[in-house]
């Protein structure tokens, strides 16, 4: 099932189009390296080669739920450092428990950020690698009708035709001081450490036509442990 963040941001002197259309299937970056030689590497990060794709999730929905009295952070792992996800267990347990059981399966290790707009997203989590993939199945739960889409909040990717809320696997971060989002995406949480990691991540080098990394963003774990 096509997940992607459809939606058109207004720039002071740009109109930047993103993922629009239920056609577009954003498609993920694919290694430049040739047999012989090792993939480069943004700068700052480990060379790294992207894994062979997974598939279509054939996941069943997970019933668990986060603890509104637990706080849960979520460790993420990559090619290009560390950063951690504070879940909103409050406000999202429904969007957290699911991306907590994804992790605790190992689902996002080996996955990419497959999408990267300067100055707006980051998005990964998709086993297909292409903008396509989920884990076969999805959750809702409407986000806060007051949400910014600040930097630093993490939240879920869905097409244009899903509910407010829908959320499978993909999940993004935001690199704009105000990505001028509509309460739409399903709130996951928010980063609370490794800023610096997310923001060398967001200006990684990347197709133009794709917005997909010219050399393989990738994530080798997330950890979701509970305080």
């Amino acid at each position: 099932m096509l997940r992607y963040l459809a939606l058109t941001l207004c720039l002071s002197c740009a109109l930047l189009v993103a993922a629009c259309g239920e056609d577009d299937n954003s498609p993920a970056a694919e290694a430049t390296a040739t047999a012989t030689e090792a993939p480069a590497s943004p700068e700052g990060c480990e060379a790294a080669e992207a894994a062979e794709p997974k598939g279509e999730g054939t996941l069943p929905k997970p019933k668990a739920v986060l603890d509104a009295d637990k706080t849960y952070v979520a460790t993420v792992s990559t090619n290009c450092g560390d950063f951690e996800i504070t879940l909103d267990s409050q406000q999202a347990p429904k969007t957290g428990g699911s991306f907590k059981s994804l992790a605790d399966k190992g689902f996002y290790e080996g996955t990419t950020f497959h999408r990267i707009v300067a100055g707006f997203v980051i998005q990964g989590g998709d086993p297909q690698g292409n903008g396509q993939g989920g884990p076969g199945y999805s959750v809702v739960e409407a986000p806060p009708k007051n949400l910014l889409y600040e930097k630093g909040v993490v939240a879920m990717a869905k097409t244009g035709t899903e509910p407010a809320g829908t959320s499978g696997s993909q999940f993004f971060v935001v690199t704009a001081e105000d990505a001028q989002l509509p309460p739409d995406y399903a709130l996951l949480g928010t980063v609370t450490s490794g800023q610096d990691v997310v923001d060398k991540i967001g200006v990684v080098e990347t197709d133009p036509s794709t917005e997909a990394p010219i050399d393989p963003v990738v994530i080798t774990s997330v950890k979701v442990t509970a305080t």
